[in-house]
């Protein structure tokens, strides 16, 4: 018995290197039939992202001229006024319970509602 191959074999099913059931080995390469056209649209993608840009900075610039900064809208010597007044705190190392005992507030007293008569 000499076994023959069967007519389905790998080399038979394979065709210039793409398979038979692919309908067109080329299909991702045809966007370059209409190049230009390719082309043309890529480009107003791009231009529309670059108007879209622009018109964020833009966006954003007022944003930032309709905000108060004060290293840009106050004068040069406010500035290190600024600087002072960011360094300084709260207290002058009292601690709150030191401060509770010697306060002359009523903690039993009714809480204060602007607008509201007692």
């Amino acid at each position: 018995n000499t076994t023959t191959p069967s007519p389905k074999s790998k080399e038979d099913q394979v065709v210039n290197g793409h398979d038979e059931k692919e309908n067109n080995p080329f299909a991702e390469y045809m966007w370059m039939e209409n190049e230009e056209d390719f082309n043309r649209q890529v480009e107003e993608e791009l231009q529309e992202q670059e108007f879209l840009d622009r018109c964020f900075q833009e966006m954003l610039d007022e944003e930032d001229q309709d905000w108060f900064i004060p290293s840009r809208d106050l004068p040069q010597g406010m500035g290190q006024l600024q600087q002072q007044l960011n360094g300084l705190s709260v207290g002058d190392g009292h601690s709150s319970e030191d401060i509770l005992s010697k306060s002359n507030l009523n903690p039993d007293a009714k809480e204060f509602v602007p607008g509201v008569k007692y």
